[in-house]
């Protein structure tokens, strides 16, 4: 249950905390990068607005098309409102929220109407340098055709005239409707006026109508010259009209107002958040003002406490030490009442492979005679065959009482059976030398020594140190394939030797079995000892791991081997539990990690 107090000091901490927050993304740095980039887009939108103007006037007032602009500003107007677009999701800014996109859709559609202008600016300018140039030059129709460029197609053979039979008077009223058409759709291009259009109107129907007595070829030049004439007069008020509407779709000034309010946006955000900064120093002194003086108090109530626990440590520290010190006592009190209980069965352990060794013993000792003679004789009959003046007779001699020895050896099998006794010598010797390996395993008291092991192994060693429990039990091992582990090899023989020696005592006479499994699982190795023997009542299974309990009779035990065993697995950072039926038998499972955690500490 949480006191008033500390719900109390839990608010306000959270409270202070919240304010902190508060203050800090308040001050937040701004991102002038993508500000300025947004800046630089609108500045860019402005001349590019500009420009258009600027190449609307240049395509009106301009003749020559190398002075003309060739770049299409309709890409660079995709492009700048692309990064527009893309750039004003990350700043954020009221003062463009809503209001770019009616600026993008009037400069896109003015580029657009540029594009549209430069196209018929383009048909008008070529119909007035056909119509200028054939005014200038009137004789030129007899020899060139109308073109776009003013260059000639093909020439007319000077052999044929193709006005043969025209007076001067006619030659002259033609040569003056061209001069009129040329002066009418020059005054028209530049002026634009309604009376300059009357007069290309007037000066072409004029020129169509001396064509009349003109041959094939002149009719059709000058049918292309009132084609001309007539683009002329369509392309004006077309280009009129778009140039007019150009004309309103004014961005720029627009974009520059957007340009003032986005930054003065920005210096009124940088004032903000300098505001917030003063307030965030300011508030950070108060706390560290709170903070010192809580400090002050805190290290005055420190140092009392200190000395409190110092004390109250070094009571517990002398009660822990004389704890452990009766522990690590019972323990191996345990461990040897343990042992001492074995003494009979090991002695007769060890006396079984020593008689072995014995027999063999004395079974080659009988044998050596026989083997020393043979070899004896066999180095006379090797001096013999060295010596140059031996006798044959006496050669032979010894050479039949060494063929006889040795037939002899061969025929009682001689060799053969000093092998065996060697072996059996050499088996019984092993037997004695495991059984005291094992027994100085469980008796060293460097218990917390910590090496790497491997359970199968310690199960086998303490099957074969418990042997004589275990004559009339059947043992059925199920070892898996199991990592080794790290631990207390000593420790945990003992834990092994405390639930076999409990699972043999709880057997009946006959039909005993248990059964030892070992697996990997869950990052260790899991070890089950079951029996089929009496079992363990319900209301008895939930104290067997209390230390002193105990249902033995009295001498016969002293409550401390399971209890012991649980300390030792849990020290190792492992887990022991028992599952039992009444008549059925008990089964008991220990988990241990391959490598026990930092903060277990083996028992000394």
């Amino acid at each position: 249950m949480i006191s008033p107090r500390h719900l109390l000091f839990t608010v306000i901490t959270l409270g202070l905390i919240a304010a902190l927050a508060y203050l800090y993304y308040k001050t937040e740095a701004v991102d002038l990068g993508k500000r300025n980039e947004i800046t630089s887009l609108l500045r860019n939108l402005q001349e590019i607005d500009g420009r258009l103007d600027t190449d609307v006037l240049k395509m009106r007032s301009e003749m020559d098309p190398l002075m003309m602009p060739v770049s299409n500003r309709t890409i660079a107007v995709k492009n700048a409102l692309r990064a527009l677009e893309n750039a004003l999701p990350l700043v954020n800014s009221p003062a463009l929220n809503g209001t770019i996109d009616p600026i993008a859709k009037a400069i896109s559609e003015k580029a657009d109407l540029v594009e549209k202008f430069k196209a018929i600016n383009d048909k008008a300018k070529d119909a007035l340098r056909n119509l200028t140039f054939y005014g200038a030059d009137p004789a030129s129709l007899e020899e060139k055709t109308i073109s776009g460029t003013g260059e000639p197609r093909n020439r007319i053979s000077r052999n044929k005239v193709p006005n043969k039979g025209l007076t001067s008077k006619r030659k002259k009223e033609f040569a003056e409707a061209l001069n009129q058409v040329s002066a009418a759709a020059t005054g028209y291009y530049w002026l634009e006026q309604k009376a300059q259009r009357d007069a290309l109107e007037t000066a072409a129907a004029r020129l169509v109508a001396l064509s009349g007595n003109m041959d094939d070829l002149a009719r059709q030049k000058i049918a292309a010259l009132n084609d001309a004439a007539q683009t002329l007069l369509s392309s004006i008020p077309a280009q009129r009209e778009l140039s007019s509407r150009i004309s309103l779709l004014t961005s720029g000034t627009r974009l520059y107002g957007q340009e003032l309010l986005f930054n003065r946006e920005l210096e009124a955000t940088l004032d903000e958040k300098e505001r917030f900064r003063v307030y965030m120093i300011a508030y950070a002194i108060a706390l560290l003002i709170g903070i010192g003086y809580l400090g002050i108090r805190i290290i005055a109530a420190n140092e009392m406490l200190e000395h409190r626990v110092a004390e109250r440590t070094r009571e517990l520290s002398d009660t822990l030490q004389h704890l452990k010190e009766s522990e690590a006592q019972l323990i191996q009190s345990e461990k040897m009442s343990s042992l001492g209980q074995m003494v009979a069965g090991v002695a007769h352990e060890i006396n079984t492979p020593l008689a072995y060794v014995n027999n063999s013993l004395n079974a080659v000792n009988d044998r050596l005679p026989e083997i020393t003679s043979a070899v004896k004789n066999t180095e006379q009959l090797l001096t013999l065959l060295n010596d140059p003046n031996v006798q044959p007779d006496v050669l032979n001699q010894q050479f039949s009482l060494v063929a006889g020895q040795l037939a002899q050896i061969k025929q009682h099998e001689l060799l053969p059976e000093l092998g065996g006794l060697v072996k059996d010598g050499i088996y019984g010797t092993g037997q004695v030398a495991e059984i005291v390996s094992n027994l100085k395993d469980f008796s060293r008291l460097d218990r917390s020594k910590e090496s790497i092991f491997n359970l199968n192994d310690g199960l086998n060693s303490t099957l074969g140190l418990a042997r004589h429990l275990l004559k009339s039990i059947k043992v059925n091992k199920r070892f898996g394939e199991i990592p080794d582990i790290s631990c207390a090899p000593s420790q945990i023989n003992q834990v092994f030797l405390n639930l076999i020696t409990n699972a043999a005592q709880a057997l009946p006479p006959q039909n005993g079995e248990i059964t030892l499994v070992t697996r990997s699982e869950r990052g260790g190795v899991t070890v089950e000892i079951t029996d089929n023997g009496s079992g363990i009542p319900p209301d008895v299974l939930p104290k067997i791991f209390d230390p002193f309990f105990t249902t033995k009779d009295i001498g016969k035990g002293t409550g401390l081997g399971l209890s012991i065993s649980y300390q030792i697995v849990k020290d190792h950072g492992g887990s022991i539990h028992a599952e039992s039926k009444v008549g059925h038998g008990t089964k008991f499972t220990v988990w241990l990690p391959i490598k026990p955690p930092a903060d277990n500490r083996l028992s000394a």
